[in-house]
Formats: C-alpha cells, structure tokens, sequence
C-alpha cells in the first residue's frame, strides 16, 4: 500500500478521504449509533483494501460508497469552511507559542542602557523652524522599514490636553493611540513608545496636566527612532551555562538590595559580566577585575567594551568601558576594598553604555533562575544592527 501511495494519485487521494472522514468518524462516534458506526468502519475498511489491491476503477468505486455512507451517516457540521479555517489558525498559534515558550522570544529594547551596541528608543525634538514632516507614502516607508517616526501633533483649537490614553498594540507594535484635547479625542496612527513622555507630558497614561494651547501650536513634534527588536534564543541555555560576555535578557522579579530594588514585572538586557562565587572589582582604568584577572579587548565579548582611548572621558552612548563612582556605582562604592562577592548560583550583569545604564553596580546580583535567554539576533529594524551584528 505504501508503495502504491506514491505511484497512484487516485490512491493518494482516497487514502486523505479516508483520513479525514476516520478522523470525523472518532469525534462523533459517542454521537451516532451502533449500527452508523458500524456502517462507517466497513466502509473505511473497503476504502483501504482496494488501495491495497492497486486498482484504480475498484478505489474509485469504494470511495463514491464511503462518501455516501458519511453522507447517509455522519452528522454534518455547521459552517465547515470556517471550522476548519479556525482549526488552522489554532493550529499555527500553538505552533508559535511553542517557539516562542522554547525556542525565540521577541524582546523590544526600551532604553538606552546597551548603547551602542543595541539601541532603545531614541527621540530628537523638533524644535528647528525648518522641520519638514515627510510625505505619508514616505513615513510609512521610514517607519515600517526604517524604525522612524515623525511626529508633529498640533492644537487644533486653543485648549489644554486633557487625557492620554494607552496605545493599542499588535503584537510588540503600536497600531494606534487616542489622547484628549479639550475633551474631544483624536487618534494617531503608528505612534512610537513612550510619546507623550517624550513630549513632556509625564510617565503613565490617564490625565495630564499640560499648559494652555493656542491654535496652531505644537502639542508633540519630534523624530522618533525605534528601539531594536530581537530574539532571545531560550534554547542553548538548557544545554549548556551562560557564558561571561554573553548579552542575556532576564526577569526583574525578586532583584535588590538594601541600596536598589527592580520592579518585579520587567525585563532587562544586559552583558553577563560575573558568575558565581567570583570577586568583582572596578579598577580606575574602567576595567573590571574578576578574583584579581583584569578583563581587557582580548575577552571574549569585550572586544568593543574595552575599545575606547585611555585618555577618553567616558560619554553616553559610547564605549567607555565600566565606570565606578557614587551615583552609578554605589554598591562598589560603599564596600571598604571595593570588592563585591557574587553570590554561588547567581549573575551579575553591567550595560554597555556605562553612562546611563541601571545595573548590577547597584543593585546587585541575581538567581541565574531568572535569566531568559541570550540575544539571538535583531530582526527590525533594517538598519545597521540588523542580524546577527552585536557582540
């Protein structure tokens, strides 16, 4: 019969009827009779045994008797067509969520703490008088293929805003947000994260305080780049430890000391940099020294960390190594040699953009329980990150 399944196409097709009305068959059989049962079975089995026998006219013949069975027999659907469309579409969300539970997460970069190596959000305010919004047809190129978004929201009358509401997401995208203005609401098409923020409107969403509006003012005006979109592979991390130097993503429950303490509902990205049981120094050079080994270029994974000029001032967004000082190193700061202890079965975790990156310089190591995954690769936007890039 298996032979006969490739060589015969008649035979093929009768062996998918046979299936597929087998199939029915089972989820209806606490529904039908005894004697539409067996009316059912015997006619399944005839189908099989003229594609056994490799006789064509014969398979023809059997399938137009078990077709009229299922038709005399079997109960018929409502909507069948949609059924089965639904049974499709639940099927391929099961499969998605399985990759996405198993094997890549999608993780949308909020801030700027991985700069310049992975970027967040960024804005430029438009504030120049010859800011000149792009055409639709070239927005929506910008923003879809680009990560760009150019706002310019203005007052329509004179008036206050009076609300912000929370963008409605597709997906890790936003498909569209509705704010107040003189309690009439207005809505905007592919706004970027955090926009009213941006604009100096607060944190959060609800009312808003904002000053008074003439006609014609700018509410929001702004270019707006998008933070990298990646996938985390959750994958190796069941075959093997996560590695010094490797960017993981992980969650913030339960991570604080006594100086800090994260939000329990989060997740961060960061570059593994400790493990555990090891000593952690900071040295003045901006390097770290882990149990008395100064890290450099040569590491694995620092090669950029560690690329800056000596004699260079550390800046935002720039490789500028680890730096150590009160504000953003106080865990280090307070300890008498310097010296911070890893705890055995936890991480710790620094941001490449040393100048404005929230890290383990304060609040310390965590579980190796909450870790995710690791960067996998940046698949929107489609710019100069894009694939597999960052180190």
């Amino acid at each position: 019969m298996f032979s006969n399944w490739f060589r015969s196409r008649t035979c093929r097709q009768a062996e998918e009827v046979r299936q597929h009305l087998r199939k029915i068959l089972a989820a209806q059989s606490d529904l039908l009779t005894p004697a539409a049962v067996a009316a059912m079975n015997e006619a399944l089995d005839a189908v099989g045994r003229a594609v056994a026998e490799r006789d064509d006219l014969v398979v023809t013949k059997r399938v137009g008797e078990l077709e009229a069975a299922a038709t005399k027999w079997l109960k018929p659907y409502p909507n069948p067509g949609l059924r089965e469309n639904v049974e499709v579409l639940l099927v391929a969300l099961a499969v998605a969520m399985g990759i996405r539970t198993f094997f890549l997460q999608p993780f949308k970069i909020p801030t700027g703490s991985m700069q310049p190596t992975l970027y967040g959000v960024t804005h430029v305010p438009g504030k120049d008088p010859d800011f000149v919004m792009p055409g639709f047809l070239a927005r929506m190129y910008h923003t879809w293929v680009d990560g760009v978004s150019y706002v310019d929201i203005t007052a329509p009358e004179a008036g206050r805003l009076n609300t912000v509401a929370e963008p409605f997401r597709l997906a890790l995208f936003n498909l569209y947000q509705e704010y107040e203005f003189n309690h009439i609401w207005h809505r905007i098409w592919f706004p970027p994260d955090d926009l009213f923020e941006r604009a100096g409107f607060g944190r959060g969403f609800g009312r808003v305080d904002s000053p008074e509006f003439k006609a014609g003012d700018h509410i929001a005006r702004m270019v707006v780049r998008a933070g990298d979109h990646l996938f985390v592979d959750r994958l190796s991390y069941n075959f093997r430890h996560p590695r010094r130097g490797e960017i993981i993503v992980f969650e913030t429950a339960g991570i604080g000391n006594h100086i800090a303490h994260l939000p329990p509902d989060q997740f961060y990205i960061k570059r593994l940099v400790a493990l555990g049981g090891e000593k952690v120094q900071i040295g003045a050079d901006r390097h770290l020294v882990i149990d008395g080994k100064r890290l450099d270029q040569t590491t694995p994974h620092f090669e950029m960390v560690y690329s800056f000029a000596p004699d260079e001032a550390p800046r935002d967004s720039h490789y500028s190594g680890h730096v150590n000082n009160r504000m953003l190193a106080p865990l280090f700061q307070e300890s008498p040699d310097g010296t911070v202890q890893v705890r055995p079965e936890h991480f710790m975790v620094m941001g490449d953009n040393t100048m404005n990156s929230y890290d383990s310089r304060a609040w310390g190591d965590f579980s190796r329980t909450n870790v995710i995954g690791r960067y996998c690769v940046v698949y929107w936007p489609f710019g100069e990150r894009f694939g597999w890039k960052a180190r």
